[in-house]
């Protein structure tokens, strides 16, 4: 059943597009592009004429087909139209439109021109060239063989990557090495390529590697997000070849074979110590591989380059792309994400999420719900932390105060014998920090005893020799610090009750 009118109102009074009306509808994609073509060729309008069925649409839209004999009809010079059609803004209905005016009474109709003509292409050879749009597309892809770039100090030696680019219509290629295929490697060569090119083409069309798609799909991949960044920045379109499909990248085939023949074997003797001394050299092989005369055709790739593709393309943007990486990270318990080892904090009621990163040069930025929650200056400290006290919670607020000054602020107020225990504490460990908790238990006994009692109870601690929070903590405990002292005596029964109360050891209630 056909849904003609349904099709035309949802796409010219709702504005969905054609495969979202296609969606709607559940119909196939091509029916939908099919009814609204055959309704502009009709000269339709929105809205129909009144009275206008379902029944009259069709037969405007589908008329019967002539009864002539195919000899009656002049066929197009498709030799002619392949030529026309490299042209920018060229398109089979414009040409069928004035082959119809040389001929309108024995042209063909237009859905005939297209299946005539789509019949002559698959007539001729089979691997023939694509036909390229000036300014359309540019096929990116990186070179199987790889430079060696040396360490001049150790002689160690890592496989520099080779970038390839090529702009679809007139063959200009481009070359820039990298060490790797990384993301922030791969969007970097792209913004040389397209400094190099002076403008950005509408399409750019990768292989399907990591840096570029995340899930390869032969008809809708998903694009990696730092990729997708730069192309929405940059203005342009990412559309991947298919998998295993090297003609949807024909040009960017022939140009790195181009590439390694002209360029890299001739550098193969050469030993380069930096990348910017291997892109050097490069630059200077890149400007006579352009330059190259075309065997077949008139001119070069770079005379069809400003002949027919320079001013086809878009202007590039103000400023060039800084390289963002995106992930998505799970908000840990201590309300910190991890990125390269380092981590950062965001608001605690954010534990246990999923949050988007986004990381610069120089910022760390965090994500949530579309919203920004957390920015941070980069770091490279491994294994360090970046946290700010508005994102903990009350409690952690607190803790986030103490130091070594504050603490021994505190046990200066009880009395001098407590400062000294306090800073005894301090000092076992390597580094203060490690002895905090320990020294906020011991200052918390003033709470439970009193203050008075704590002081002596660190004076005898240190008489005795064993200036920690266990030895005061059982001091107490047995009220040893209201007994008159006797060192020997006290120093024995200190060890026992050290043994007897120390918080590593169990008691008789742990087992049954």
């Amino acid at each position: 059943m056909r849904k003609i009118k349904t099709i035309l109102r949802l796409h010219y009074e709702a504005g969905l597009t054609l495969r979202q009306i296609a969606t709607s509808q559940n119909i196939g994609y091509g029916t939908v592009s099919n009814y609204l073509k055959r309704a502009r060729q009709a000269g339709l309008s929105w809205p129909l004429p009144e009275g206008m069925s379902e029944r009259d649409l069709g037969s405007v839209l589908f008329p019967p087909a002539s009864t002539g004999r195919a000899t009656d009809f002049v066929a197009p010079d498709f030799p002619t139209l392949q030529q026309e059609l490299s042209t920018k803004g060229m398109t089979l209905l414009l040409l069928w439109e004035e082959y119809r005016e040389m001929h309108p009474d024995n042209g063909y109709s237009y859905s005939h021109f297209c299946n005539r003509y789509k019949d002559w292409l698959g007539t001729q050879k089979r691997s023939m060239r694509q036909v390229h749009i000036a300014g359309e597309k540019c096929f990116v892809d990186y070179a199987g063989r790889t430079v060696p770039i040396v360490d001049a100090a150790t002689g160690e030696f890592v496989n520099a990557q080779i970038f390839v680019a090529v702009l679809g219509a007139s063959g200009y290629t481009f070359a820039h090495a990298s060490l790797s295929q990384t993301e922030a490697d791969w969007i970097q060569s792209h913004n040389a390529a397209f400094d190099f090119f002076g403008g950005i083409t509408q399409i750019v069309v990768p292989d399907c590697l990591k840096s570029a798609v995340t899930k390869p799909h032969p008809w809708v991949a998903t694009i990696n997000a730092a990729y997708q960044s730069w192309a929405d920045y940059s203005g342009t379109v990412i559309i991947p070849a298919r998998v295993r499909k090297p003609k949807d990248k024909a040009k960017a085939e022939l140009s790195v074979l181009l590439v390694t023949r002209w360029i890299l074997m001739r550098l193969r003797h050469r030993t380069f110590f930096s990348v910017g001394q291997l892109n050097a050299a490069i630059a200077q092989l890149l400007d006579s591989l352009n330059e190259r005369p075309f065997q077949r055709l008139p001119g070069s790739r770079k005379s069809r380059y400003e002949g027919i593709e320079q001013q086809a393309l878009k202007a590039l943007p103000a400023s060039p792309y800084e390289y963002v990486d995106i992930l998505d990270a799970r908000v840990h318990i201590d309300y910190h994400i991890e990125y390269k080892r380092h981590y950062y904090s965001v608001p605690h009621n954010l534990t246990k999420t999923t949050v988007e990163v986004h990381a610069s040069a120089k910022l760390v930025s965090v994500y949530a719900r579309g919203q920004r929650v957390a920015c941070h200056a980069r770091s490279h400290v491994r294994a360090g932390y970046t946290t700010l006290t508005e994102h903990m919670p009350g409690g952690h607020k607190f803790m986030a105060e103490w130091s070594v000054e504050r603490f021994e602020s505190w046990a200066s107020d009880i009395g001098p014998s407590t400062l000294h225990v306090t800073q005894e504490q301090l000092r076992r460990k390597r580094l203060p920090e490690q002895s905090f908790r320990a020294v906020l238990a011991l200052l918390s006994l003033a709470k439970k005893y009193d203050r008075v009692r704590l002081e002596d109870a660190c004076l005898r601690a240190l008489e005795i020799g064993s200036p920690t929070r266990t030895s005061v903590e059982s001091i107490l405990k047995k009220g040893l610090d209201k007994k008159p002292l006797n060192t020997a005596r006290d120093a024995e029964l200190q060890d026992d009750l050290f043994l007897q109360d120390h918080e590593n050891v169990r008691g008789s209630e742990a087992f049954h």
